[in-house]
């Protein structure tokens, strides 16, 4: 599957990413000149029988286009550097553009063991919650993890 439009509207009508918010648009700079929901992005999937297997893009690489991208979706710049401010600040360094692409190894074998529930077979399951029942985890904190995060635990009343 290629030609993933980067955007689509949101329940509120609003312009919000569809898929990968980090791909590069089609056609760069230009393409997020003109109508959103018209560009397209670097993306791929290989899916069989309605199941995704791989699924890849090429990254924005580019901090002025990325800029804009998430400008479109409702992100102004600032928040952008404050969210992903590391990244950015590697792309100014000149990343090269590269991208790559990631088997569903566990959605593969969901199929085998014909189960319909990932977690049935994933390696480290967690619920609902996020917790992993069987370590335990996450733990709770200590004190100088805390002290050294700057965090405090503020109980519940």
């Amino acid at each position: 599957i290629v030609d993933f439009p980067m955007y689509e509207k949101d329940d509120e009508g609003k312009i919000d990413f569809s898929h990968n918010p980090f791909s590069m648009p089609q056609g760069g700079m230009e393409a997020l000149s003109g109508d959103p929901l018209k560009v397209l992005g670097y993306q791929y999937d290989l899916a069989c029988n309605g199941y995704e297997l791989v699924s890849g893009a090429i990254r924005n690489h580019k901090p002025e286009i990325m800029f804009k991208a998430f400008e479109l979706a409702g992100y102004p710049k600032e928040e952008v550097e404050k969210r992903f401010g590391g990244m950015v600040k590697a792309f100014r360094y000149g990343a090269p553009p590269h991208g790559g692409c990631a088997a569903g190894i566990d959605r593969m074998v969901m199929l085998l063991a014909d189960t319909a529930n990932i977690r049935e077979v994933i390696m480290f399951p967690m619920n609902q919650r996020a917790e992993d029942l069987m370590m335990g985890a996450p733990s709770e904190p200590t004190n100088e993890q805390l002290r050294e995060l700057r965090l405090r635990v503020i109980p519940k009343e």
